[in-house]
């Protein structure tokens, strides 16, 4: 497999985790206020899965233009 071709299959994966993070904190605000202490660990999940997914296909762009 060429790292192209890895790179789309994690990139895929990290498609998946992100949008789980952002359905999670969508069921969060949903809720409020119960449970409103876990606001911050949510959200941080939710950034930090966009921020290697965008990361990933940044990686991905460089790499199918070189």
């Amino acid at each position: 497999m060429s790292d192209i071709e890895t790179l789309k299959a994690e990139i895929k994966k990290l498609s998946a985790r992100a949008m789980n993070a952002k359905m999670n904190l969508h069921d969060l605000s949903e809720e409020l206020p119960v449970n409103w202490q876990t606001i911050l660990d949510v959200a941080q999940k939710a950034h930090n899965a966009f921020a290697e997914l965008e990361a990933k296909r940044e990686q991905l762009k460089s790499l199918e233009t070189a």
